[in-house]
Protein backbone atom coordinates (compact mmCIF):
# COMPACT_ATOMS: atom_id res chain seq x y z
CA UNK A 1 0.00 0.00 0.00
CA UNK A 2 2.91 2.14 -0.86
CA UNK A 3 0.69 4.94 -3.23
CA UNK A 4 -2.07 4.91 0.24
CA UNK A 5 0.73 5.48 2.59
CA UNK A 6 1.96 8.15 0.58
CA UNK A 7 -1.47 9.80 0.42
CA UNK A 8 -2.08 9.03 3.79
CA UNK A 9 0.67 10.75 5.16
CA UNK A 10 0.40 13.77 2.79
CA UNK A 11 -3.54 14.08 4.13
CA UNK A 12 -2.21 13.98 8.14
CA UNK A 13 0.29 16.63 7.37
CA UNK A 14 -2.05 18.98 5.99
CA UNK A 15 -4.35 18.67 8.87
CA UNK A 16 -1.09 19.16 10.98
CA UNK A 17 -0.98 16.10 12.79
CA UNK A 18 2.48 15.45 14.76
CA UNK A 19 5.63 13.70 13.33
CA UNK A 20 5.17 10.86 15.65
CA UNK A 21 1.50 10.73 15.22
CA UNK A 22 1.86 10.40 11.45
CA UNK A 23 4.26 7.12 11.85
CA UNK A 24 2.00 5.30 14.38
CA UNK A 25 -0.98 6.06 11.86
CA UNK A 26 0.79 5.20 8.79
CA UNK A 27 2.09 1.80 11.09
CA UNK A 28 -1.13 0.69 12.12
CA UNK A 29 -2.56 0.75 8.77
CA UNK A 30 0.25 -1.08 7.47
CA UNK A 31 -0.61 -3.39 10.59
CA UNK A 32 -4.25 -4.03 8.72
CA UNK A 33 -3.01 -4.17 5.40
CA UNK A 34 -0.79 -6.96 6.60
CA UNK A 35 -3.19 -9.32 8.31
CA UNK A 36 -5.71 -9.18 5.60
CA UNK A 37 -3.09 -9.35 3.23
CA UNK A 38 -5.29 -6.71 1.28
CA UNK A 39 -5.49 -2.62 0.61
CA UNK A 40 -7.80 -0.85 2.60
CA UNK A 41 -9.47 -0.06 -0.57
CA UNK A 42 -11.02 -3.50 -1.27
CA UNK A 43 -12.30 -3.69 2.19
CA UNK A 44 -14.50 -1.96 4.31
CA UNK A 45 -16.19 -1.95 8.10
CA UNK A 46 -16.50 -5.94 8.11
CA UNK A 47 -12.58 -6.65 7.58
CA UNK A 48 -12.11 -3.61 10.12
CA UNK A 49 -14.38 -5.20 12.29
CA UNK A 50 -12.34 -8.34 12.09
CA UNK A 51 -8.80 -7.00 12.49
CA UNK A 52 -9.81 -4.70 15.92
CA UNK A 53 -10.76 -8.06 17.49
CA UNK A 54 -7.78 -10.06 16.86
CA UNK A 55 -6.03 -7.29 18.85
CA UNK A 56 -8.76 -8.18 21.48
CA UNK A 57 -9.08 -11.07 21.29
CA UNK A 58 -5.54 -12.75 20.35
CA UNK A 59 -3.01 -10.44 20.28
CA UNK A 60 -4.98 -9.22 23.75
CA UNK A 61 -3.86 -5.43 23.25
CA UNK A 62 -4.69 -2.80 25.67
CA UNK A 63 -7.15 0.29 25.59
CA UNK A 64 -4.66 2.19 24.41
CA UNK A 65 -2.82 0.38 21.40
CA UNK A 66 -6.68 -0.17 20.07
CA UNK A 67 -7.73 2.87 20.58
CA UNK A 68 -4.91 4.58 18.47
CA UNK A 69 -5.77 1.45 15.40
CA UNK A 70 -9.20 2.74 15.69
CA UNK A 71 -8.31 6.75 15.03
CA UNK A 72 -6.01 5.49 12.58
CA UNK A 73 -8.65 3.27 11.02
CA UNK A 74 -10.91 6.32 11.05
CA UNK A 75 -8.44 8.91 9.63
CA UNK A 76 -7.66 6.37 6.45
CA UNK A 77 -11.36 5.92 5.59
CA UNK A 78 -12.58 9.29 6.58
CA UNK A 79 -10.27 11.70 4.98
CA UNK A 80 -7.85 9.56 2.93
CA UNK A 81 -10.29 7.09 1.10
CA UNK A 82 -13.54 9.21 1.68
CA UNK A 83 -15.47 6.54 2.93
CA UNK A 84 -16.96 8.53 5.78
CA UNK A 85 -19.81 5.76 6.70
CA UNK A 86 -17.13 3.13 7.43
CA UNK A 87 -15.20 5.67 9.45
CA UNK A 88 -18.60 5.91 11.24
CA UNK A 89 -19.58 2.60 11.75
CA UNK A 90 -16.06 1.54 13.61
CA UNK A 91 -16.95 1.84 17.26
CA UNK A 92 -14.28 3.33 19.65
CA UNK A 93 -13.31 1.04 22.43
CA UNK A 94 -14.40 1.17 26.01
CA UNK A 95 -11.19 2.62 28.41
CA UNK A 96 -11.27 2.29 32.00
CA UNK A 97 -10.61 5.69 33.62
CA UNK A 98 -8.27 5.12 36.61
CA UNK A 99 -7.35 7.64 38.70
CA UNK A 100 -3.43 8.27 37.94
CA UNK A 101 -0.87 8.15 41.03
CA UNK A 102 -0.44 11.31 42.62
CA UNK A 103 2.44 12.30 44.59
CA UNK A 104 1.87 14.71 47.68
CA UNK A 105 3.94 17.96 47.67
CA UNK A 106 6.65 16.05 50.27
CA UNK A 107 6.89 13.27 47.78
CA UNK A 108 8.45 15.22 45.14
CA UNK A 109 10.57 17.16 47.30
CA UNK A 110 11.62 13.48 48.28
CA UNK A 111 11.99 12.41 44.87
CA UNK A 112 14.11 15.70 43.73
CA UNK A 113 16.34 15.00 47.11
CA UNK A 114 17.33 11.92 45.83
CA UNK A 115 18.35 12.94 41.92
CA UNK A 116 22.01 13.79 42.51
CA UNK A 117 22.97 14.82 38.80
CA UNK A 118 22.43 18.64 38.97
CA UNK A 119 20.77 18.56 35.15
CA UNK A 120 18.40 15.50 35.81
CA UNK A 121 17.14 17.49 38.94
CA UNK A 122 17.03 20.37 37.40
CA UNK A 123 15.68 18.49 34.32
CA UNK A 124 12.59 16.92 36.61
CA UNK A 125 11.90 20.02 39.02
CA UNK A 126 11.21 21.54 35.27
CA UNK A 127 8.60 18.81 34.05
CA UNK A 128 7.06 18.88 37.73
CA UNK A 129 7.25 23.00 38.11
CA UNK A 130 5.54 23.51 34.43
CA UNK A 131 3.25 20.21 33.56
CA UNK A 132 5.45 19.45 30.66
CA UNK A 133 4.85 16.02 28.69
CA UNK A 134 8.65 14.40 28.62
CA UNK A 135 9.35 14.95 25.34
CA UNK A 136 8.85 18.69 25.69
CA UNK A 137 11.41 19.07 28.76
CA UNK A 138 13.72 17.12 26.87
CA UNK A 139 13.27 19.35 23.45
CA UNK A 140 13.55 22.95 25.34
CA UNK A 141 16.39 25.32 24.45
CA UNK A 142 18.01 27.59 26.76
CA UNK A 143 17.01 30.47 24.43
CA UNK A 144 13.10 29.10 26.00
CA UNK A 145 14.08 30.26 29.32
CA UNK A 146 12.19 33.70 29.79
CA UNK A 147 13.42 34.82 33.32
CA UNK A 148 12.14 38.79 32.45
CA UNK A 149 8.85 37.30 31.97
CA UNK A 150 8.75 34.40 34.45
CA UNK A 151 7.68 32.15 31.07
CA UNK A 152 8.96 28.84 29.35
CA UNK A 153 7.91 28.80 25.65
CA UNK A 154 7.10 25.59 25.03
CA UNK A 155 7.52 24.67 21.24
CA UNK A 156 6.09 22.22 18.56
CA UNK A 157 4.04 19.92 21.63
CA UNK A 158 1.47 17.41 21.26
CA UNK A 159 -0.54 18.44 18.18
CA UNK A 160 2.06 20.98 16.89
CA UNK A 161 1.13 23.76 19.04
CA UNK A 162 3.02 26.38 20.63
CA UNK A 163 2.22 27.62 24.14
CA UNK A 164 3.62 28.81 27.09
CA UNK A 165 3.85 27.32 29.98
CA UNK A 166 4.92 29.93 34.27
CA UNK A 167 8.24 29.39 35.21
CA UNK A 168 8.79 29.41 38.89
CA UNK A 169 10.91 30.80 40.90
CA UNK A 170 12.62 28.27 42.55
CA UNK A 171 12.63 26.71 38.83
CA UNK A 172 14.84 28.74 37.44
CA UNK A 173 17.45 28.89 40.46
CA UNK A 174 17.56 25.45 40.25
CA UNK A 175 18.37 25.93 36.01
CA UNK A 176 20.81 28.87 37.49
CA UNK A 177 22.52 26.44 39.30
CA UNK A 178 22.63 23.86 36.80
CA UNK A 179 24.26 26.05 34.16
CA UNK A 180 26.65 27.01 36.74
CA UNK A 181 27.94 23.76 37.44
CA UNK A 182 27.60 22.13 34.02
CA UNK A 183 27.56 25.39 31.44
CA UNK A 184 25.82 23.20 28.66
CA UNK A 185 26.97 23.75 24.97
CA UNK A 186 25.07 24.52 21.97
CA UNK A 187 21.32 25.42 22.27
CA UNK A 188 19.82 22.65 23.79
CA UNK A 189 18.88 23.02 27.56
CA UNK A 190 19.69 19.43 28.74
CA UNK A 191 21.84 18.11 25.58
CA UNK A 192 22.20 14.44 25.30
CA UNK A 193 19.09 13.54 27.68
CA UNK A 194 16.37 11.15 26.46
CA UNK A 195 12.80 10.19 27.31
CA UNK A 196 13.98 7.21 28.02
CA UNK A 197 17.24 8.23 30.43
CA UNK A 198 14.26 10.66 32.31
CA UNK A 199 11.99 7.46 32.86
CA UNK A 200 14.75 5.51 34.14
CA UNK A 201 16.52 8.40 36.86
CA UNK A 202 13.09 8.79 38.00
CA UNK A 203 12.28 5.07 39.26
CA UNK A 204 15.88 5.05 40.51
CA UNK A 205 15.09 8.01 42.90
CA UNK A 206 11.53 6.81 43.51
CA UNK A 207 12.76 3.55 44.93
CA UNK A 208 15.70 5.62 46.17
CA UNK A 209 13.25 7.97 48.40
CA UNK A 210 11.45 4.73 49.41
CA UNK A 211 8.33 5.82 47.29
CA UNK A 212 5.93 2.67 46.61
CA UNK A 213 4.56 4.78 43.75
CA UNK A 214 5.15 4.66 40.31
CA UNK A 215 6.18 7.82 39.61
CA UNK A 216 7.06 8.75 35.71
CA UNK A 217 7.36 12.01 33.56
CA UNK A 218 3.36 11.45 33.35
CA UNK A 219 2.81 10.97 36.54
CA UNK A 220 4.72 14.46 37.38
CA UNK A 221 1.94 16.07 34.82
CA UNK A 222 -0.76 14.28 36.25
CA UNK A 223 0.43 15.90 39.84
CA UNK A 224 1.21 19.42 37.95
CA UNK A 225 -2.45 19.51 37.37
CA UNK A 226 -4.28 17.72 40.69
CA UNK A 227 -1.74 20.35 42.81
CA UNK A 228 -2.70 23.79 40.46
CA UNK A 229 -6.54 22.25 41.30
CA UNK A 230 -6.35 22.10 45.11
CA UNK A 231 -4.73 25.43 45.00
CA UNK A 232 -7.65 26.98 43.73
CA UNK A 233 -6.73 27.56 39.62
CA UNK A 234 -9.57 27.44 37.53
CA UNK A 235 -9.91 24.11 35.50
CA UNK A 236 -10.32 26.27 32.24
CA UNK A 237 -6.29 27.53 32.95
CA UNK A 238 -4.97 24.62 33.39
CA UNK A 239 -5.85 23.56 30.06
CA UNK A 240 -4.62 26.30 28.88
CA UNK A 241 -1.19 25.50 30.89
CA UNK A 242 -1.00 21.59 30.15
CA UNK A 243 -1.81 22.41 26.40
CA UNK A 244 -5.06 20.20 25.98
CA UNK A 245 -7.83 21.11 23.38
CA UNK A 246 -10.54 19.96 24.60
CA UNK A 247 -11.40 20.65 28.84
CA UNK A 248 -12.52 16.48 28.63
CA UNK A 249 -8.58 15.92 28.58
CA UNK A 250 -8.09 18.09 31.29
CA UNK A 251 -10.71 16.62 33.77
CA UNK A 252 -9.46 13.08 33.43
CA UNK A 253 -5.76 14.81 34.58
CA UNK A 254 -6.90 17.09 37.08
CA UNK A 255 -9.46 14.50 38.79
CA UNK A 256 -11.50 15.84 41.85
CA UNK A 257 -9.21 15.38 45.15
CA UNK A 258 -9.77 14.08 48.16
CA UNK A 259 -9.41 17.34 50.05
CA UNK A 260 -11.94 18.69 47.75
CA UNK A 261 -14.03 15.90 48.80
CA UNK A 262 -13.54 16.33 52.32
CA UNK A 263 -14.05 20.16 52.18
CA UNK A 264 -17.30 19.82 50.31
CA UNK A 265 -20.72 20.74 52.22
CA UNK A 266 -22.96 18.40 51.97
CA UNK A 267 -26.89 19.75 51.32
CA UNK A 268 -27.86 17.71 54.55
CA UNK A 269 -25.46 19.46 56.35
CA UNK A 270 -26.69 23.32 55.20
CA UNK A 271 -28.01 25.30 58.09
CA UNK A 272 -30.31 28.71 58.05
CA UNK A 273 -32.80 30.01 56.66
CA UNK A 274 -30.91 32.10 53.55
CA UNK A 275 -28.84 29.40 52.91
CA UNK A 276 -31.54 26.47 52.52
CA UNK A 277 -33.62 28.83 50.52
CA UNK A 278 -31.30 28.56 47.38
CA UNK A 279 -32.15 24.90 47.40
CA UNK A 280 -35.74 25.61 46.56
Amino acid sequence: MGKLCDKMTQDLQLRGYATSTIERYIDCSRAFAKYHMRSPEDMGEPEVRQFLLHLLLERKTGPATRTMHVAAMKFLYQHTLGRPEVAAAIPWPKTDQKLPDILSGTEVDQVLAAIKDVKHRALVLTTYGAGLRVSEVCALKASDIDSKRMLIHVRHGKGARDRYAPLAKQVLGTLRLYFKQQRPDGPDLFPGVTPKAVRKSLHDAARAAGLDKRVTPHVLRHTFATHLLELGTDIRVIQMLLGHRSIRTTTRYARVTDRHIQATTSPADVKGARRRKKLG
